[in-house]
């Protein structure tokens, strides 16, 4: 018979990692329990669902604090989300349908560090930290550094994803965010993009570019970020965003997708990011 606990907090919860770090960690399940069929029980469950320290939102001076185990629909109806964060909102909209945003959380869609992941690419774009709890403490990891490969993470065997803290965009600062599927609604994506464009005095200070469906995993568009940054958000810079990107990407072709579709459509994406972020300037 599988073990199992339930932590009353999240020390409790660190230190049932600690003493099982083989044991499975389930927070809300939505991709744990499709896989569950094709592999074998696990020794344990470490049931982080409903534990005290691992919900809610939290805003402060510069920015909002979300819980691992909070859940979309929480995300959803989080008024300082809408307020200051919202492309993750948007994508967190898109994540299945009501019943997975009622049980998927944000620090299950971190873990899993699926390349299909769709709120991946606005952590990224937002330059968002993660909150890494042990039994030792607490460290914070960039969420770019996070991911190391294909579904694979810096996450060591005896730590917990606490919570991820996502700063507050600067005045000036555009928000964009695109999944491109098969249809509206419940698709897995074949592009999705997401952006964050400083402007300041008519000129792109910075951008940053996340990408999903591009790669082994969700991706900083560095280049491309590279090729916009000093330049006037226009037509002329979305040209140079688009080719920067072709020369840093190689996605996959797969059953969902073709490699030259995905390019391309994550050239247009970026390229309207840009352009619209001199329209709104």
């Amino acid at each position: 018979m599988t073990a199992y606990v339930r932590p009353a907090s999240l020390a409790e919860a660190a230190r049932a990692r600690a003493d099982h770090p083989d044991w499975m960690v389930l927070c809300g399940g939505t991709d744990l329990m499709v896989d569950a069929p094709h592999k074998p029980a696990p020794a344990g469950i470490i049931d982080l669902w409903a534990c005290p320290g691992l919900r809610g939102i939290v805003r402060d001076a510069d920015s909002v604090r979300i819980a691992a185990a909070t859940p979309w629909l929480d995300v959803i109806d989080s008024d300082d989300v809408a307020r200051h964060l919202p492309i993750l909102r948007a994508a967190a909209r898109e994540i299945g349908a009501l019943q997975i945003q009622a049980r998927g959380t944000i620090g299950g869609n971190v873990v899993t560090s699926s390349p299909v992941g769709d709120s991946l690419p606005v952590l990224l774009a937002l330059d968002a930290r993660l909150e890494l709890t042990s039994v030792y403490g607490t460290r914070v990891v960039a969420y770019h550094d996070f991911m190391t490969g294909y579904r694979t993470t810096v996450l060591a065997a005896d730590e917990l994803v606490a919570a991820v803290v996502i700063p507050i965009p600067a005045p000036g600062t555009r928000l964009a965010w695109r999944k491109v599927g098969t249809r509206r609604a419940q698709s897995i994506s074949k592009v999705m993009a997401a952006a964050a464009i400083h402007v300041a005095g008519g000129r792109i200070a910075w951008a940053r570019f996340g990408l999903g469906a591009v790669a082994d995993r969700p991706i900083r568009a560095r280049a491309a970020e590279q090729a916009a940054a000093g330049r006037a958000p226009d037509a002329t810079t979305a040209r140079a965003v688009a080719d920067a990107l072709a020369a840093e990407i190689r996605p996959i072709d797969d059953v969902r997708s073709t490699a030259t579709y995905r390019l391309e459509v994550a050239q247009n994406v970026l390229m309207r990011f840009v352009i619209n972020a001199g329209a709104t300037a």
